[in-house]
């Protein structure tokens, strides 16, 4: 199946991803599928990296009406970037598009950075951007892009697409449910080899609150110390909530970054999106979805002793190791 003979309108959401090894590689791929789009009459989309934008950009018509969206901004968070992604998606269709199409990249600094919860956003858009007349495609550097990414990349791509238009099923796409709720380690935060400054058990959250004050000898703005202050309060009630006692509070902190891990003996949300799309009120998981609003990073890990999440304030490289080493 080609990009230029299917209607999007009628798919609802075609989640494709790009392994390019080559600029040319790239080119062959992104710019039928926008000339195609063009052609149909569909916005388009391209967010990706500055010099790869421009790329896409020389190769296009001059009369081409594509807009180029910086990814430093898009892609701060991923629950940030669904919900900018929804919006503009919803004010084009109210506009009267009846297929959208989207070229993008999660920017190489989050994916050395921060790939736990990108994963978790490749993940989650299948969901999220279903009920939209949308095709996008998501480039992968495959020269440069680390071979446990580019295995999450393989599970949570329905489609691949190739250079001239080629679009074929994934067979090793696996549903977001399967994804979002299966064991995926926790990379440790270097700081976390140390020995931490605060632990407490059972904390009421406004003793958690002060203990992130008190732990806090970074550099780092009020407003980010502030933010982090009200995610552990959120994340320490929900545990004391809906979790399992014991509930651990563990801090670490240098003068760059700040690092607690919130760890109770239950099995976490049972909502595999929590954190990611807004929290229906009645069910909870308000907490989470605030963190995912306001802090550097956000990981949550599953294991045979519970439920942890862990909220960092300035975030340190943790490079490109697989998690599974």
């Amino acid at each position: 199946m080609t990009s230029t003979d299917m209607n999007t309108a009628q798919r609802g959401y075609d989640h494709a991803a790009i392994r390019y090894a080559s600029d040319a590689e790239l080119l062959a791929v992104v710019v039928p599928f926008l000339n195609a789009g063009l052609t149909a009459g569909e916005p388009t989309i391209v967010s990706l990296e500055p010099d790869r934008a421009e790329l896409v950009r020389a190769a296009l018509p001059a009369s081409a009406g594509t807009h180029f969206l910086a990814t430093g901004d898009l892609y701060a968070r991923p629950a940030a970037a669904i919900k900018s992604y929804r919006d503009l998606m919803t004010g084009l269709v109210a506009d009267g598009a009846s297929g959208i199409r989207i070229v993008g990249e999660v920017p190489g600094a989050a994916i050395d950075t921060s790939w736990d919860w990108w994963a978790r956003y490749e993940a989650a858009v299948n969901h999220a951007y279903d009920e939209f007349p949308l095709r996008s495609m998501c480039a992968y550097d495959s020269r440069t892009t680390p071979p446990h990414v580019l295995e999450d990349v393989a599970r949570t791509h329905p489609f691949l697409a190739t250079p001239g238009g080629g679009h074929h099923p994934n067979a090793d796409y696996v549903d977001p449910l399967t994804f979002l709720t299966g064991p995926r380690p926790m990379t440790p935060s270097p700081i976390q080899r140390t020995a931490p400054l605060l632990e407490l058990t059972d904390p009421h959250p406004s003793a958690a609150r002060r203990a992130v004050l008190d732990a806090d000898k970074t550099g780092l703005p009020a407003a980010e110390i502030e933010n982090l202050v009200l995610a552990v309060s959120e994340i320490v009630t929900n545990a004391l909530r809906h979790g399992r006692p014991p509930v651990h509070l563990r801090i670490w902190a240098d003068t760059e970054h700040m690092v607690v891990t919130v760890h109770d003996a239950g099995p976490g949300p049972d909502d595999p999106f929590a954190g990611l799309l807004p929290a229906d009120r009645h069910v909870g998981g308000r907490g989470l979805w605030i963190t995912h609003q306001i802090c550097t990073h956000v990981a949550l890990h599953r294991d045979d002793t519970g439920f942890t999440v862990r909220l960092t304030a300035g975030l340190p490289s943790l490079g490109v190791r697989s998690p599974y080493e």
